[in-house]
C-alpha cells in the first residue's frame, strides 16, 4: 500500500481510507462479525487510517472498531473521529453541538469506546451555526495541547469556515464527499485547502454505491439512501445509465467500475485520500485493486466523458439536510 501526507501538517497515512460507518448505522443491517473481519482485512492489506464518528450507531462504531484492534499495535493505526452530530433515541437527527464543554464531553466518551488514549484526527461533523467555528477549534486545540488529540480536521464547511479555522491552528485534513458525480468541492473548496496546505479525506467515493456498479436498484427499510435525491424514481435511471456508460470503459481499462471511480478520485492530487465504504471482505478486496490502478490521460479523458461535471440527477443529500452543510454555500 502506498502512503500519503495528509497536508502540510498531518500525519501519513495509507494511499486509502476504511469508512466505517455501514458496518454500524445507515445502510441497513449489518453483520457485526463481518465488520471486525473488513476491519482484520483492511488493516492487513496496508490500510491505517479508519474513520468513523461518535452517532454512528450511537457509538456502536467506536466500540466495533475497538474490538477489531484488540491484540493491534495501535501506533500502527489512525483514528479520524468525528463529533458533534445530535440523535434522539429514534435515531433522527437533531442538530449539532460543537460548543467547548460539549466538544470535551463527546471526546471523553470516544476515548472510552474506542479503548484508546488519544485520537488521532478529530473533527466537527458538521458547522455549528450557533458557535463560531474560532470556538470550536480552541477547544480542539486545547485538546491537543492535553495529547487527547494529535491533529485537527474539518467535515463538509465551505471555503470560508476552512480559513477561519485554519487562522487558529493548523488543519490537517478536510473531509468532504468527493466522486465523479460530486464534484462540488472543486470550484472553490480545493484550492482553498491547497492553498492553506490542508489534505483532503474525500467520503462518497462511490456515491453511496451509486457508482460502484453493484446496485441493484433498491434501498428500503432503515438505509438511508431510500431518502437520498439521487436514488429516487427518474433520478435513480437517469444515474444507473451514466453507471452503464462508465461500465464500458473500466471495460476497456481492465478494471471494474469502482475500481476505476476510485482511482479516478486519487488521480486527483497526491494530497487527497480516498475513504472507501466497504463493509464486506469482498468489497474491501475490489476496492483494494483501486490502488495499484494508475489512469492514463486517455482512460481518464474517456472516464470523464462517461461522467462529465454536474451529469448526475438529483442532490446528494435531501434538501433538509442540505440546509445544514455550509460546505454547500462554498
Amino acid at each position: 500500500m502506498m502512503h500519503r501526507t495528509l497536508g502540510t501538517t498531518g500525519p501519513l497515512t495509507s494511499a486509502l481510507g476504511l469508512g466505517c460507518m455501514g458496518m454500524s448505522d445507515l445502510y441497513g443491517p449489518a453483520d457485526r462479525a463481518e465488520g471486525i473481519a473488513t476491519i482484520h482485512a483492511a488493516l492487513d492489506a496496508g490500510i491505517t487510517l479508519l474513520d468513523t464518528g461518535d452517532f454512528y450507531g450511537m457509538g456502536h462504531n467506536e466500540m466495533l472498531i475497538r474490538e477489531a484492534l484488540h491484540g493491534r499495535r495501535r501506533d500502527n493505526v489512525l483514528l479520524s473521529v468525528k463529533f458533534g452530530a445530535l440523535r434522539g433515541p429514534d435515531g433522527q437527527w437533531a442538530g449539532y453541538d460543537a460548543r467547548p464543554v460539549a466538544i470535551r464531553n463527546f471526546v471523553a466518551y470516544s476515548l472510552k469506546r474506542l479503548g484508546t488514549d488519544h485520537i488521532d484526527i478529530y473533527r466537527p461533523s458538521r458547522l455549528d451555526p450557533d458557535v463560531p467555528i474560532e470556538d470550536t477549534i480552541g477547544a480542539i486545540a486545547d485538546l491537543v495541547k492535553e495529547g487527547y488529540v494529535r491533529h485537527i480536521g474539518l467535515s463538509e464547511v465551505g471555503a470560508d469556515t476552512i480559513r477561519r479555522a485554519a487562522a487558529i491552528h493548523p488543519i490537517s485534513d478536510l473531509q468532504i464527499e468527493y466522486s465523479l458525480i460530486s464534484r462540488g468541492v472543486e470550484e472553490a473548496i480545493l484550492p482553498v485547502c491547497r492553498g492553506l496546505g490542508i489534505g483532503i479525506t474525500a467520503y462518497g467515493v462511490l456515491s453511496r454505491g451509486l457508482i460502484s456498479g453493484h446496485f441493484t436498484g433498491t434501498a428500503g427499510g432503515t438505509d438511508f439512501r431510500s431518502h437520498s435525491p439521487r436514488f429516487q424514481g427518474p433520478n435513480l435511471d437517469h444515474n444507473l445509465a451514466l453507471v452503464d456508460t462508465l461500465r464500458r470503459v473500466a471495460a476497456d481499462i481492465g478494471a471494474s467500475v469502482a475500481q476505476v471511480a476510485i482511482a479516478w478520485v486519487a488521480s486527483r492530487g497526491a494530497d487527497i485520500v480516498p475513504l472507501v465504504g466497504a463493509r464486506r471482505r469482498d468489497r474491501l478486496a475490489e476496492s483494494l485493486g483501486a490502488a495499484s490502478l494508475v489512469l492514463s490521460a486517455a482512460e481518464l479523458a474517456a472516464i470523464e466523458a462517461a461522467i462529465p461535471p454536474g451529469a448526475a440527477a438529483g442532490d446528494r443529500y435531501p434538501e433538509a439536510l442540505l440546509a445544514h452543510m455550509d460546505s454547500e454555500r462554498g
